[in-house]
């Protein structure tokens, strides 16, 4: 879907996995500035079930044909979901884009890397689209979002998900994180609070400022996410097992492993509040518990007392 001959900016407004262009279209009318040329995509719902590779290139091809044939235009691009991995994936090759784009908005998207694809292909053999789905591309995101206006926008239905993505796994650092209460994931892509949430920024620029967040929390986090292994979760166990780590703060580490034996990590602060939530499979368990000792030992000044509590049973 494309409009307007001569714009003044052009729209990439990209759906995800299971999906048409039609939902995100919607969105992208309800939010585009006069004389945009909207370009939605339909990449194919039965081609979003297997390989990522010939979606890209996909993509790749009709972004650069709408590009050539409006070489002075903005861009603004919006991607739901896959659709914001698919375009984090086009950008990386064509960096050459980056002055071009305005604004880069992702909603809903594993940027960190699906659990559920992690789960359906744990080994990564390449089992339809999970594998593709299940990597990690925050390298790419934090790189781009440094010099692209980025923002990610994630659903909270509820223990820090939207019933698909964790909300872990849509942060990434340089882009602007909005969170928004009671959306499911897909629901997202048409839903009135996201337009409005993307309408505030680009237009009204009413967004409140954002509070800066506990320099310890954001360097245990990326302790843990540089864990080989781990994956993003939602953070509806956070508070089993007994703190492994407290630091003077209040905040604390909590190890639990669930029934066949993943080992989870929680962060979380004084008050309760969990911070990060991850989990890494049985062939990285060694490397969640050398990260801890590393952790200990490296914020030992941090520590509570020096105080490192061991769980009762089944902790990493």
């Amino acid at each position: 879907m494309a409009s307007n001959a001569d714009p003044d900016t052009i729209l990439f407004a990209q759906h995800g996995w299971a999906d048409t262009g039609g939902p995100i279209a919607s969105l992208a009318r309800a939010v585009a500035p006069p004389n945009t040329r909207i370009v939605a995509p339909n990449l194919g719902l039965l081609k979003t079930w297997f390989r990522i590779e010939p979606l890209i290139a996909r993509l790749e091809t009709i972004a650069a044909e709408h590009l050539n044939a409006c070489p002075d235009a903005p861009i603004r691009i919006i991607g739901h979901s896959m659709g914001g991995v698919i375009w984090l994936e086009v950008l990386q090759r064509h960096p050459e884009w980056w002055p071009r784009v305005a604004s880069f908005v992702l909603i809903g998207s594993p940027v960190g890397g699906s659990d559920v694809g992690r789960l359906l292909d744990p080994l990564g053999l390449g089992i339809g689209i999970a594998r593709d789905l299940g990597y990690n591309r925050r390298e790419i995101a934090e790189r781009i979002a440094a010099a692209v206006p980025t923002i990610s926008i994630a659903g909270d239905l509820h223990d820090g998900t939207d019933g698909l993505v964790p909300l872990e796994a849509t942060r990434f650092a340089h882009a602007r994180w909005i969170i928004l209460k009671g959306l499911s994931h897909p629901i997202l892509r048409t839903h009135p609070r996201v337009a409005n949430a993307i309408r505030e920024i680009w237009y009204e620029h009413s967004s409140p400022a954002v509070e800066p967040e506990c320099a310890l929390h954001v360097a245990l986090r990326q302790r843990l996410q540089s864990v080989p292994g781990m994956t993003d979760a939602h953070s509806r166990h956070c508070l089993r097992g007994r703190p492994l780590l407290t630091f003077q703060n209040g905040t604390h580490l909590r190890t639990w492993r669930n029934r066949v034996g993943v080992d989870h990590v929680y962060l979380i602060d004084a008050e309760g509040a969990c911070h990060y939530a991850g989990y890494v499979g049985w062939k990285h368990a060694p490397d969640l518990r050398a990260a801890l000792a590393a952790i200990q030992k490296d914020f030992a000044d941090a520590l509570a007392n020096g105080h490192r509590q061991e769980e009762d049973s089944g902790g990493c």
